[in-house]
């Protein structure tokens, strides 16, 4: 690759390797990053916990040796991460791979942590409001998770569509800046800034091969001792009832565990959910968005996204 000041403020490169859960990014990515001189930070919000490493596919140590990755075990499972926050973080590391004269690749499939990033998100700062969180955690023990998700789908149906109805933590967030600054949530997380020349690649592969993909790597998850995992991280005192641990995997292993499903129906469950998942995550990569360089995943994949890699460097090179 030809040399480039990368930290140049006009020329200041960001390469988005983005898509669904289990579509292939950890080791295209990877790949990748190898061949480019890259370091990857990570847009993934599972990645976050330590200890937490079957049920969120986590890179694994070789995997991490190979490339450096940033934002993967920066926190325990009881510590929770705001948006706000991450942004912060990977502004930073993708800074520091830049000024060191690397090639960042920030990689995920979580859309509102990549789009803060990409897009420069002004966050509002609304401090929390305890006296409010409490009367919304009331409120939900009247109505139910999905009731109060409800009441956010009425009064922002952006928001909602966005929010898992299962996350209780992220729903009561949205309804508490709603009725503190009287606007909409989804309308608070302003375009800034945009602090890099941006390349964003998707992958994609066809739904049915994607969930055949999920049931494998669920089923993989069982037999590399997920259980084992997830009984550890009780052990060890974290409340079934944090939001880390009602994460996809975590919450219906949970339940196997205290005897409410069998085996066999959390794996059901598990893989119901991943589903949903990968829907929802579709709100947030659209197939026709013309920001995004969309890949088959197919025996040609990492030669095609090198020359659009290598075009887009160029480009770069030649401004």
């Amino acid at each position: 690759m030809p040399e480039m000041n990368l930290y140049d403020s006009k020329l200041r490169p960001l390469i988005v390797i983005l898509g669904p859960t289990a579509v292939g990014k950890t080791e295209i990515s990877i790949q990748l990053a190898e061949l480019f001189n890259g370091e990857i930070v990570s847009a993934d919000s599972r990645l976050f916990y330590r200890g937490m490493d079957i049920g969120t596919a986590k890179p694994s140590m070789n995997d991490r040796k190979l490339v450096p990755h940033y934002l993967i075990d920066v926190a325990d499972p009881d510590e929770i991460w705001s948006l706000a926050q991450y942004q912060k973080h990977a502004i930073s590391a993708i800074d520091n791979i830049l000024m060191n004269g690397h090639i960042p690749f920030l990689v995920g499939g979580s859309g509102q942590y990549i789009r803060s990033v990409v897009e420069g998100w002004e966050i509002p700062k609304v401090p929390p409001d305890e006296g409010l969180r409490r009367t919304l955690e009331a409120w939900a023990l009247e109505v139910g998770e999905n009731g109060l998700h409800n009441r956010l789908a009425v009064l922002d149906p952006i928001a909602a569509t966005n929010i898992d109805q299962r996350n209780l933590r992220r729903t009561i967030r949205a309804l508490e800046v709603i009725l503190r600054t009287g606007e909409r949530f989804s309308a608070q997380r302003l375009r800034g800034r945009r602090r890099y020349h941006t390349l964003q690649l998707g992958l994609v592969r066809p739904r049915s091969e994607l969930y055949e993909r999920i049931d494998s790597r669920i089923e993989s998850m069982l037999e590399s001792g997920f259980e084992n995992e997830v009984r550890g991280l009780l052990e060890r005192g974290y409340s079934p009832d944090l939001p880390t641990m009602s994460a996809i995997g975590y919450r219906e292993m949970i339940e196997y565990i205290n005897g409410k499903v069998a085996i066999n129906e959390a794996l059901t469950l598990m893989k119901r959910s991943s589903r949903v998942f990968v829907r929802r995550q579709a709100n947030w990569f659209k197939e026709n968005d013309p920001d995004i360089h969309w890949f088959p995943v197919n025996a040609n994949v990492i030669d095609d996204m090198v020359n659009t890699i290598r075009i887009f460097i160029e480009e770069k090179n030649n401004q």
